[in-house]
């Protein structure tokens, strides 16, 4: 009697162990899918590494404003410099290394559409030309358009070559901006002369 009740049973079991075993195939699968997708490297840049975003590789051919090594032989913002500038800021950041400060470049050589968008972009934030005029050139009359200056990060580091830069021929050109820094050859010798107050005191910018 017990026997018979339980046959009806048979084909629900077999039918329920068949959904199981299908479904743990279908997870064994998604799962192997998912490590080739993460195991296979990028193939748009050389060695795997991920193809960096479009909007940073226009940026960087740009010279917008980003932290980069000093010795970063890639990104114009460095290569774009005055050669005796860049070698300056070179033999500077490795003495400031041995000293136990990383120096970065958070702005070096800009297009001019670049400088012209940061002039913009002042005269929004201080809410005239003349005030912006107190941190950001016009075009045709910035230093770093014509990759002679370097805005220099971290603070720290800033500081430390606001102290010692006159020994590599960098300067500190205003006294407002601790970070921008341009190439002096008669430093080494003759010391930096005293900042600006602001870059609408500096002649060249007239």
């Amino acid at each position: 009697m017990s026997t018979l009740a339980q046959r009806p049973r048979a084909p629900f079991v077999l039918v329920s162990a068949l959904g199981l075993a299908l479904l743990g195939m279908g997870v064994v699968v998604a799962g192997v899918i998912a490590q080739v997708s993460v195991a296979t490297p990028d193939a748009g840049m050389p060695g795997g590494d991920p193809a960096p975003p479009a909007a940073a590789a226009s940026a960087a051919s740009e010279g917008a404003d980003e932290k980069v090594s000093p010795f970063d032989d890639r990104n114009p913002s460095i290569t774009k410099l005055d050669p005796e500038l860049r070698g300056a800021l070179r033999e500077a950041a490795t003495a400031a290394r041995r000293e136990g400060y990383e120096m970065v470049v958070n702005s070096g050589w800009r297009t001019p559409q670049r400088q012209e968008q940061l002039l913009v972009e002042a005269i929004s934030t201080y809410g005239s030309r003349e005030e912006a005029a107190k941190w950001v050139a016009p075009a045709e009359k910035s230093s770093h358009v014509h990759g002679e200056a370097v805005d220099v990060g971290d603070l720290d580091a800033a500081i430390w070559l606001g102290q010692n830069g006159a020994e590599f021929g960098l300067c500190q050109t205003y006294a407002n901006e601790r970070w921008h820094f341009e190439y002096r050859a008669s430093a080494p010798q003759d010391g930096c002369p005293e900042a600006y107050p602001d870059p609408t005191y500096d002649p060249r910018l007239q």
